[in-house]
């Protein structure tokens, strides 16, 4: 039976008076993870993540197919088709179960994304997990652009949803187990070019990726990572790339052991590749690749060398593109420049490179495929014209490579001294796109489309290649940590977190040698300290009590090493800023540096700035995203002088009012790009003049109600609201906040209140 069921399961057990999470966590001593184990749970023909078992696109099975025909029927190998697992989504495989993100209800009033569950030999339904997109400019087409990642140890998979949405879900039954909206909290962009990161797991986190605008120090926009616990989203460590990047981005880090310690590698927003301790979030080196973002990953062989590619401007001169190799065992902060040969003027932005023996494959946005060698970049043969464009990165199985251009063309192509030959291909039929790339599992090749999602198969089920595996190369392995027991970090967790009056968070830390192995930490032997509240022996911090938003440092101290945490204290509703202060509130996510400080006739106000060309367009937030059922009210005015007008808005339970100035509408929606649900009216206003904003959000009877209205400030306050929409499939919960859009016109704001409804 179909149901929404999930949608609301997200926030089932928040209210109104029940919207601070706070971490109840013991000080504890952990011994040091494995992080080459195996669980017990874990099948070798699984494929847990998008790039496989070995983060790099290669399966070591055998017996795949060597055709097949898409119209299905006896003797074509298509064991299936699902039509409900159609989109640009790379699946994963785990336990028997196929999981992948697709797109909700195209075209209809319940628009979304959702997670789906097949039965990977059957394709039949297990279950789904249906989200909503709220607060995001990414065209609908777009939806459904990340990929699930898989853990086998605790059952359960882990998705970032078109808006910002981490979720960890149960394998098992499709439930989510925690959710954390990295919008709302962290201010992750869901932009128009929808580019959405996947997470990865690693050991006892997942860690995900994106461009952000954060609060406080972390206001300006850069590419950050963020760690949480996988088993219950507390965030462990974040981490900052350079500041302002050109691009949002979709590269996946790669974890690898190089020069014995565990490197993640990962393309990031401002165009460089960076190598990063996976356990602590330290930056051990960075390397230059291209002046735009990276949306390709990586992919490292047993001696530490990183492959890597782009479709952009280089960091010198006027070439576009480049293949790349980096010796990551001579890379540092501090050293020369670890790149061993690049190759430029082969655009590999969409495509990752495939790594299989002494040979680099890639592919051009164009579907030009070239190769070549590991040690000198130079290429073998001639490139090979595989179609007209290519998303999908290449798989490599059972001696073959399978190869698939957006247009729906599928090559299965052999190595040979002269580099590679095309020995069958097929077209799909219209209208079956792919952007995802295709995966292996226990002997079926799956293939995502726009149209569906193929299972391809001989009907025969072979055992992993145990030849190929041995004769692979032996991967290095960590250093003995306790050769190294000499601490050099220390970590707090929660590494960020919101606390109200008289609450109390307990931390937990954790001591770390260089080489980002966890080491046996004497609790008793370390302090505390807090720039407000108070603190006791053991790591618990009490909030004062606070009547305005504010923000603390929680330290911890040992043996001259210091870790820091931050906190946002937030009191209860109702909230009023008049910016009495002169300050953009340090707390509000978003907003900083976005936002200045002004005076309008003399009043205190805040300004929303157009000086900053990719941030004209954006929003804030202003606390907890579990709360609901409120009002938020601001006074907004255009600057005299300009022949356009700005958009200027306000956020309540993740639906925006929108007092438009081109289209003179005033809007209630929820997803920007795909009006699912929005109801507007005309309503003609000037610059100059300033107005008033109201927006109501509750949830009655399952359904969202949306009630909006505005006047001049100068005026009484209409007893009747001017708009009203509702909301069938409703977000139940979301922080408050601003939208805006000074694109053509600065704005001011003031007098910013939230309050509960009555």
């Amino acid at each position: 039976m179909r149901s929404r069921f999930c949608r609301r399961a997200l926030t089932a057990g928040f209210g109104s008076s029940l919207w601070f999470v706070f971490i109840s966590l013991s000080l504890v001593v952990l011994s040091i993870a494995d992080s080459s184990r195996v669980t017990a749970q874990s099948d070798p023909m699984d494929w847990p993540a998008w790039r496989g078992p070995h983060q790099n696109g290669v399966s070591d099975e055998v017996g795949l197919i060597d055709q097949f025909d898409p119209r299905g029927g006896p003797g074509s190998n298509v064991l299936w088709k699902s039509e409900l697992a159609a989109g640009i989504s790379t699946p994963i495989v785990m336990n028997g179960r196929l999981f992948t993100i697709v797109r909700d209800q195209p075209g209809t009033p319940l628009d979304g994304e959702k997670v789906i569950c097949l039965d990977a030999a059957t394709g039949e339904l297990i279950w789904q997990n249906v989200y909503n997109v709220f607060l995001s400019d990414l065209p609908a087409e777009r939806v459904g652009w990340s990929n699930v990642c898989g853990d086998p140890e605790s059952e359960q998979v882990y998705a970032l949803g078109a808006c910002c949405l981490l979720q960890c879900i149960d394998a098992q039954t499709g439930k989510t187990v925690w959710a954390r909206s990295m919008s709302e909290e962290y201010g992750m962009l869901s932009t128009y070019g929808g580019r959405t990161n996947t997470p990865i797991v690693f050991e006892n986190l997942v860690i995900i990726s994106g461009v952000t605008t954060g609060w406080d120090d972390q206001a300006r926009p850069a590419h950050r990572f963020f760690a949480f616990d996988k088993s219950d989203g507390t965030l462990q460590w974040s981490t900052s790339t350079r500041p302002l990047p050109e691009d949002t981005t979709y590269s996946t880090p790669v974890i690898k052991v190089i020069n014995g310690q565990a490197v993640m590698v990962a393309g990031s927003g401002d165009g460089s590749i960076y190598g990063i301790q996976p356990r602590t979030g330290k930056i051990l080196w960075q390397q230059p690749l291209s002046r735009r973002g990276i949306n390709t990953s990586v992919v490292i062989d047993h001696e530490g060398n990183v492959y890597c590619s782009h479709g952009e401007e280089n960091p010198q001169g006027t070439a576009m593109g480049a293949v790349v190799r980096i010796d990551a065992a001579f890379a540092s902060l501090e050293s020369v420049s670890a790149e061993r040969w690049r190759t430029e003027e082969i655009t590999v932005g969409k495509s990752s490179p495939l790594l299989v023996g002494d040979r680099l494959y890639v592919v051009e946005d164009s579907s030009r495929l070239h190769v070549l060698e590991t040690e000198t970049g130079d290429e073998i043969g001639s490139p090979l014209k595989l179609g007209t464009a290519m998303r999908a990165s290449l798989l490599s199985a059972d001696g073959k490579i399978y190869a698939c251009t957006s247009t729906g063309i599928v090559h299965i192509l052999k190595p040979n001294a002269g580099g590679v030959e095309s020995t069958w291909k097929v077209r799909l039929p219209k209208g079956h796109e792919i952007g995802g790339s295709p995966i292996v599992s226990h002997g079926r090749l799956y293939l995502p489309t726009s149209g569906g999602l193929f299972c391809l198969s001989t009907e025969q089920t072979p055992a992993l290649d145990r030849t190929q595996t041995a004769n692979a190369a032996v991967p290095q392995s960590e250093q003995d940590p306790a050769e190294h027991p000499q601490l050099a970090q220390l970590q707090l967790s929660p590494a960020e977190t919101i606390v109200g009056p008289d609450q109390t968070v307990q931390f937990t830390v954790k001591g770390f040698n260089a080489f980002g192995q966890q080491i046996e930490l004497p609790a008793e032997s370390v302090s505390f300290s807090a720039s407000r509240g108070e603190i006791d022996d053991e790591g618990r911090f009490t909030a004062p009590a606070v009547d305005s938003h504010q923000s603390a440092v929680f330290t911890a101290t040992y043996s001259g090493v210091t870790a820091a945490a931050r906190l946002r204290l937030i009191p209860p509703l109702p909230w009023n800023f008049d910016f009495s202060d002169e300050q953009v509130p340090v707390t509000w996510v978003g907003a900083r540096y976005r936002h200045e400080p002004a005076s309008d006739d003399g009043e205190p106000v805040i300004v929303k700035i157009s000086t900053i060309p990719k941030g004209t367009r954006s929003q804030t937030w202003f606390g907890p995203s579990e709360l609901s059922q409120y009002t938020v009210t601001a006074d907004v005015k255009a600057k005299s002088g300009s022949n356009k007008l700005p958009d200027m808005g306000i956020i309540a339970g993740r639906y925006t009012l929108d007092l438009m100035g081109e289209s003179q509408q005033l809007q209630i929606r929820t997803w920007a790009a795909q009006l699912r649900m929005a109801k507007s009216i005309p309503l003609q206003w000037t610059e100059g003049t300033w107005y008033t904003l109201k927006f109501q959000t509750s949830i009655q009877d399952g359904t969202a109600v949306l009630h909006g209205k505005v006047w001049p400030r100068e005026s009484p306050e209409p007893k009747q609201w001017m708009l009203t929409a509702t909301d069938q499939a409703p977000n139940l919960q979301g922080s408050p906040g601003l939208f805006g859009n000074a694109t053509n016109c600065e704005f001011f704001i003031d007098n910013v209140s939230v309050q509960s409804n009555p």
